[in-house]
């Protein structure tokens, strides 16, 4: 079948219905780790009232999964302390990338010194 003209994907015809049917689960929604920290901190209020992990996720709109993969990795930062890791993951990835490029640097200049 091909697609009417109006239509430029499959996904853009699936209707998308209240149960979540059509939804396009490639999309994820990405927080930033200061978002996170705060949304840890409304859960440790939620579960403090004596809600449950699976109610204060569904509240958060996060699966308990990932409740428990942020509270692994963000479990007592605060957001200033969450900023700071992610500013230094991205120094120490550019640097990694660095280092690479000039052991490759280095290499190429030995082969071009070496003798024939």
């Amino acid at each position: 079948d091909p697609l009417p003209e109006n239509c430029t994907s499959l996904v853009e015809r699936i209707p998308s219905t209240e149960n979540g049917a059509g939804k396009d689960f490639s999309m994820k929604k990405r927080y930033s780790s200061e978002q996170i920290v705060a949304m840890l901190r409304d859960a440790d209020v939620l579960l403090g009232k004596g809600m449950k992990v699976p109610e204060a996720s569904k509240q958060l709109g996060i699966s308990e999964q990932t409740y428990y993969r942020w509270r692994q990795k963000y479990g007592g930062m605060d957001p200033q302390m969450a900023k700071e890791l992610r500013e230094l993951q991205k120094e120490n990835a550019r640097l990694k990338k660095l280092v690479t490029e000039q052991a490759l640097d280095m290499e190429i200049l030995k082969e071009a010194a070496r003798p024939n």
